[in-house]
């Protein structure tokens, strides 16, 4: 079964800076539009980011626009989020996603988000003040 598999979580001091990686199982995760979403306590799961399946169109939340930058190598099957100016209210636990059929823009979807097709563990990203 294909899978996402996050990883580059950690703790880090407000001001500070972290890459998550998200590797696909197989390759045909290269055709597909991917996206970040987090889920920080107490509250329910949020979009992040999301990239086409070329890497030519983004989109991102307005809390994290001009602060991180999401991007993809499909030769590596790898998607990233660089996350720069962390902020305590950025602390969450990040969930790498990817669709067959959605595109990019359907990812940064609210009420499509259930019905995503493919989601990783989660990775534990920690912004202490």
């Amino acid at each position: 079964q294909a899978q996402l598999v996050e990883s580059g979580g950690g703790q880090v001091q407000a001001g500070g800076s972290l890459r998550l990686s998200c590797t696909a199982s197989e390759r045909t995760f290269s055709n597909y539009a991917m996206g970040w979403f987090r889920r920080a306590p107490g509250k329910e799961r949020e979009f992040v980011a999301a990239v086409s399946w070329s890497g030519g169109s983004t989109y991102y939340t307005d809390s994290v626009k001009g602060r991180f930058t999401i991007s993809r190598d499909n030769a590596k099957n790898t998607v990233y989020l660089q996350m720069n100016s962390l902020k305590p209210e950025d602390t969450a636990v990040y969930y790498c996603a990817a669709d067959k059929i959605f595109s990019a823009q359907a990812i940064a979807t609210p009420s499509l988000s259930g019905d995503i097709d493919y989601w990783g563990e989660g990775a534990l990203v920690t912004v202490s003040s």
